[in-house]
Order: structure tokens, then sequence, then C-alpha cells
């Protein structure tokens, strides 16, 4: 099958760089402050390890062939690295988005992660050189970062070395998160028994994730209102109870499609999707791809 490659439309915008350092990380920001929809096209010269954060509403990303793409909600970020060292990107923001690009040269990214041993970033894939398409929802501390990269006041003589600082404080939080990490506190709590309780949702949900409990029950489960426990959930771990949920399942299916034996119909009934149309729909929103086109470059 022929994937059309994405072409540069008269009416995109390109975008400008917010923070450019040859050989090492380079920044854009891009926000919709238009009344319609806005695209922007920007060409890389380089392999590049891509992270996307989506500040506010919605961004989408096409990244090389007009059926890569992933699409962001605010407080969520995406990964993507693929092997080539020539390629075109398409962003579309819809009214009053934001979006903040980063940009690593993958000889950079290698150097930051020389012991590669991060649990998280799968390192496999870049040595095997198979593409990587990844998304998840923004800490608090990242996003009080990005927050503080493009809003900060700095004296000009000063800027340079506070963005670069703030670059790789961002990249250490970043590549450090898991969902198995109770060690972030959130500065919004009240106390450590509504944490506590907060962590017990989410072990709940993820225990229970073929048949989640609802919010009313997962408040008389943990005894903590429905109010303190949707607030507490998303300040703790950034995303609402389901749609943390949303993304721990598509994880979890993504790592069952990898192992042999494992077909499509087997992996949604896992996850909680009777139907598996409903499983692949899922599947392509969280990856851009299908969950079939996954399993083909695992085999690749």
């Amino acid at each position: 099958m022929n994937f059309k490659p994405i072409i540069r439309e008269n009416n995109d915008k390109s975008p400008d760089f917010f923070h450019k350092e040859s050989g090492r990380v380079s920044i854009l920001h891009l926000k919709n402050t238009s009344d319609k929809k806005e695209t922007y096209f920007h060409p890389l010269e380089n392999n590049y390890i891509q992270l996307y954060f989506c500040l506010n509403e919605k961004a989408s990303i096409t990244f090389n062939m007009e059926h890569c793409k992933i699409e962001l909600q605010a407080t969520e970020s995406g990964l993507i690295y693929y092997k080539e060292n020539e390629s075109n990107l398409l962003f579309e923001l819809e009214e009053n988005a934001e979006l903040a690009i980063v940009l690593i040269p993958l000889k950079h990214f290698h150097s930051l992660f020389a012991h590669e041993d991060n649990s998280y970033f799968n390192f496999e894939n870049i040595k095997l050189g198979k593409p990587i398409i990844e998304t998840r929802p923004t800490s608090t501390s990242v996003q009080a970062i990005i927050h503080q990269l493009f809003n900060q006041k700095i004296n000009d003589s000063l800027k340079s070395l506070y963005v670069t600082g703030k670059i790789y404080e961002l990249l250490s939080l970043y590549f450090s998160f898991s969902d198995d990490n109770d060690t972030e506190q959130c500065p919004f709590m009240a106390d450590d028994e509504t944490v506590l309780k907060i962590k017990k949702v989410k072990d709940i949900i993820i225990a229970e994730m073929v048949s989640p409990p609802s919010l009313e029950e997962l408040s008389k489960m943990v005894g903590l209102n429905i109010k303190k426990l949707k607030i507490g959930f998303k300040e703790h771990y950034g995303l609402p109870v389901f749609t943390f949920l949303f993304h721990y399942k598509m994880e979890h299916a993504k790592k069952l499609l990898s192992q042999k034996g494992n077909n499509v119909n087997e992996v949604a009934l896992q996850v909680g999707y009777t139907t598996s149309s409903h499983f692949i729909v899922a599947f392509k929103k969280k990856f851009g791809i299908t969950p079939k086109q996954f399993t083909k470059q695992e085999i690749n």
C-alpha cells in the first residue's frame, strides 16, 4: 500500500523557533490566536527525537505521511521517533490551541542517556531503527516548567542560560515518568491521607480495567467524595480518572500485541473492549496507527 507524503499547502504557516541551538535541543512554540483552525508546516533536516506538549485546546501532528498522525488534548504530550534524516511535519491547531515542540537530534539524545537504563523509554527501538509513537498525560511538574519557559521574564543576557537549564530540567522529568511512579508529590493535595486514597483509586481502576467501577463506586471504595476524587486525581496524575485509564489500557494493549501469540481480538478483550472495531479505533486514536500496523512494525 502506498501512502501519500505530506506536501505544503499555500495557506500553511511557518512556525518560529523559540530556542534554537545547533546540534542540541531546539524548541518551537505555536499558539493559534485566530478564530479558526490554523495549519503550520515545518521541514526536518535531521534525525530527531520529537516531543510535543499540548498546552491548551486540541492539536494534531502529522509526520512524514498523511496516515501518520497523533492528536493531543490539553495536558497531553506525545513522543515521536522514526529513522528519517529528512521529513515534513504538519501541525493543525484548533482555535486558542497552544503547542510546544521539543526537537532533540538523535546523536545529542544518546549523549544525554548514555546508560540507556530508563525503564519507560524504548531505547531498543532506536537501536533497531523502529518508529516510536507514544502519547501520555503531561505531569503537573512538566506543565509548570513549560509555563516558566514561555512566561518567565528574564534579562536578555541571561535568557539563553535560563532556557537551556529549563530544557534539561524538562527532559529529566519527562523521561523519569512512569505509571508506577508514586514519588511525585502534588502541591495541591490537602494531606498525605488524600494522596494515598488517590493512589488507591489508580490501583483499583488498573486492576479492574476490563470493567472498572464508576466514579461513585470508587468514591465509596476509598472514602473520598466525588469532587475531591476528580480534582485530586487530575492534579496528581495530570488527567481525569477514565482518561488516565484509557492511556494505561492502550499502553498495556501495545505490550500485549508485542508478545507473540496475542491477536487483536484477544488483546481487545483483555483491556475491556468486547468489540474489536472499537478497540482498533481507540488504539489508532492513541498511537496514530492500527493494531495490525503496529504488529507488522514489531515483526519487521
